[in-house]
């Protein structure tokens, strides 16, 4: 909450990344190497001491961390390249038609609007489906924005979801 309240007062982003190591509370935890800078666009308290928000986010590598006084983990990182915008090729046709299923059927999915490039594709299919967190984080890790498409394709294929 600390943490939230001071990103929407300063206007300053902040990082999410899995954990590797550690527990969320308490102890620090070792976050994966690398994760998403997030920063507020709205926020609403949808029930006392919770938030929902809608928000933009680059990747990151998380360069360092350390344990702050309020036990926040604050760290050094470096803005990963954002991936160049590639149209989407015919064969991931079926990877956006699924996205437009979920984005028409679950609107507060904050997938509209959608875009036909391969990276965001990518990335908002690793989001919604039901991956395993060490599937979603390597796919968060590639910097092709083919391979995680065509590794998605398969899955949901086998899933009959395409």
């Amino acid at each position: 909450m600390d943490m939230t309240a001071a990103c929407l007062r300063d206007r300053e982003p902040f990082g999410i990344c899995p954990i590797c190591s550690g527990k969320e509370v308490g102890l620090p935890a070792q976050p994966a190497e690398v994760g998403t800078l997030a920063w507020i666009r709205a926020a609403d308290v949808t029930q006392t001491a919770s938030f929902s928000f809608r928000w933009r986010g680059q990747r990151i590598v998380v360069e360092e961390t350390r344990l702050v006084a309020n036990k926040l983990c604050m760290g050094r990182l470096t803005l990963k390249p954002e991936e160049p915008p590639m149209p989407l090729d015919a064969g991931f046709a079926p990877c956006l038609r699924l996205l437009q299923a979920v984005a028409q059927r679950y609107p507060e999915a904050g997938l509209v609007p959608l875009r036909d490039e391969m990276p965001w594709v990518g990335f908002r299919l690793a989001e919604i489906l039901p991956l395993r967190l060490e599937v979603r984080q390597a796919l968060l890790e590639m910097n092709d924005g083919r391979m995680p498409l065509q590794i998605l394709l398969d899955f949901m294929r086998r899933q009959r979801l395409a």
